[in-house]
Formats: C-alpha cells, sequence, structure tokens
C-alpha cells in the first residue's frame, strides 16, 4: 500500500509549487518545478563558497566589455550563471530580476531584460524558460508590454495592489507575484492585530486578484509570493503557482494535517472586465493604497541596497 501524501505533496498536486530561492542544493532537494530568484537570494548564495565557480565565470564574462560596463555585465552575468544552474535541476521555468535601480526607467528596463535573455541564448537556454522579473511599477509594466510583444516572458513582481494586477494583466504580462507576506508586515504593525489565515490581508489579497483574473479570462499567471507560515500557503492551494522559500515548504511536508485547494478557478463565476487602467488611475490608486505605496517604495530600496552589497563582493575582482 502507498504511503498517503504529506501536505506538500499534496500542495503539489493541485498548485505548482516553485522554489523561491539561489541555493541549487536546496533546489536539487525539494525538486521543484520552477525557481525564482531576486537580488537578496542571489547576494545570499553568492557569499556561499560552494558557488565561487558562478561568480568566477560571471567576473570572466565581465572582463571583455570596456571598463566603464563591467560592474553591470558581472550582475547580469552572474545571476543569469545562478539561473543556468538552476534550469539543470528544474523542469520548468527561472525568474531572473533586472536592477531595482531601474524601477522608474521603462528604458532601461527593457534594455537590461534584452541582455539578460541573450545571455542566456549565449548559454544554450531558451527564452521560453525564462521570466524576467521587473518590479510593478507604471513604468515596470509598460516596460513588460513591449518586452511581452517581443516573446520575452515577464514576471510582475513587488506587487502589492489589485491595481498593479490589473495593469499588469492589461500589459499582457505572463506572470504576476503578489507579494502576501510582507503585505501581512504592514498590517500587523499598522494595528497590532494577529490574523488567521483566512483573514490574512496578504491571502486576501491574492485570492481577490485570483478571482478577478479567472472570472474575466485573463491569462496572466498568478503566483503567491512572500509567505511567513504554513498556513498562508495552505489558505492559496490552488492559486496558479506559489512560490516558496526552502524553510517553509520543509515544514509544509512535515505537517499531519492533510490539505486541500483553497481556490479553484472552475469555481468563479463569469463578470465583466473593469475599463482599462489608465496611468494616472494607476497612479492614483497605488497612492491611495498606503500599504502598496509603502511596501512598494520598500521592496525597491531593499533590492537595491542588496545590489549594491553585490557589486561590492564582485568590483574588487573586476580590477
Amino acid at each position: 500500500m502507498n504511503a498517503p501524501l504529506n501536505p506538500l505533496q499534496q500542495l503539489k498536486a493541485c498548485t505548482v509549487v516553485v522554489a523561491d530561492t539561489g541555493d541549487i542544493e536546496s533546489i536539487k532537494r525539494l525538486q521543484p518545478t520552477d525557481a525564482t530568484t531576486n537580488p537578496s537570494l542571489i547576494l545570499k548564495a553568492a557569499s556561499d563558497p560552494q558557488y565561487a565557480d558562478i561568480l568566477a565565470r560571471g567576473v570572466a564574462a565581465a572582463s571583455r566589455v570596456a571598463p566603464s560596463q563591467r560592474l553591470t555585465a558581472a550582475i547580469e552575468a552572474v545571476a543569469v550563471g545562478f539561473g543556468v544552474e538552476i534550469l539543470q535541476h528544474v523542469p520548468g521555468l527561472v525568474s531572473t530580476e533586472v536592477d531595482a535601480r531601474l524601477s522608474f526607467d521603462q528604458r532601461g528596463t527593457v534594455e537590461q531584460a534584452r541582455r539578460v535573455i541573450a545571455r542566456y541564448r549565449a548559454a544554450g537556454v531558451d527564452r521560453e524558460r525564462v521570466l524576467v522579473k521587473i518590479a510593478s511599477t507604471w513604468e515596470g509594466i509598460q516596460a513588460a508590454r513591449v518586452l511581452e510583444r517581443e516573446g520575452i516572458r515577464t514576471n510582475l513582481t513587488l506587487l502589492f495592489c489589485f491595481a498593479q494586477a490589473q495593469a499588469a494583466a492589461e500589459a499582457g504580462a505572463t506572470l504576476i507575484s503578489p507579494f502576501v507576506g510582507r503585505i501581512l508586515d504592514w498590517y500587523k504593525a499598522e494595528t497590532g492585530q494577529d490574523y488567521s489565515a483566512d483573514t490574512d490581508p496578504g491571502v486576501v489579497s491574492v485570492r481577490e486578484i485570483f478571482d478577478y483574473y479567472k472570472a474575466v479570462g485573463h491569462a496572466t499567471v498568478v503566483m503567491g509570493a512572500s509567505f511567513r507560515n504554513t498556513g498562508e500557503i495552505r489558505a492559496l492551494a490552488g492559486c496558479d503557482k506559489l512560490t516558496i522559500g526552502p524553510a517553509l515548504l520543509d515544514a509544509l511536508a512535515q505537517e499531519s494535517a492533510p490539505l486541500a485547494p483553497a481556490l479553484q478557478a472552475d469555481a468563479v463565476a463569469i463578470r465583466p472586465r473593469l475599463p482599462e487602467l489608465s496611468e494616472a488611475g494607476f497612479r492614483w490608486q497605488l497612492n491611495d493604497n498606503a500599504m502598496a505605496t509603502d511596501k512598494l517604495a520598500e521592496g525597491i530600496r531593499l533590492f537595491a541596497a542588496d545590489l549594491v552589497k553585490l557589486e561590492r563582493l564582485l568590483e574588487p575582482r573586476l580590477n
């Protein structure tokens, strides 16, 4: 008789499980379908001696460009290097993030995304296996619109409110990453309250987005991200995808309570789409949401700070 499935295995039966890590050993062990990275995860992995060869290859690649371009080239080459290695161990996709400091620069985002895809192509990786992660600012969303028309698939990240999700789908983004735990963090700090999995503001936000997408027929994939506990994961079981850190994946596998789908796309009633968001409408709705405004700005700053740390790690090797 076969052993009963643990909750992680039950989750994999109803949701595509994505590993939110740059640690290749964890990916090998957990066997997710996809993997996501960000500047903080790349910095953490790059600081591990076992990945020194990826840094060395990145530095070597950067040495072939003009001195003024070497640091940017090294960052891109290292990020892609981790992505290429990760793709050896997952059957699906990897997400690689553009420089957070380009979050308000549509042209700069598009240009870096093209370079990232070119680096993957040079490494023998088809662009269909790569999602370029871009912050869900207005400029980032418009960059995604341009890239998707070119066949470059995008993952709109740092997404905290419905307006961002609506605009991302209207731009044709392949996937969005609505954050759960960071939304919860904000509300707990503001209200001093504790929340159950069902009342968790981050969970409620993702459910609203998921239901709207399915109700109006948007093709953009919803991938919940930034989890603080397994209760949030259980409350979003059935979402298109969930990207989860290794610690929570391990914790879920060890739980005894069975897991069942909480979201079901075919149970959502069809309804009309909202009028398309203008730039002014988007900016007003984002501004009117204090949590989303705060967390988007904070997320960009934190990712930018970790990029600076990665630059400091690489810069001495480029001289």
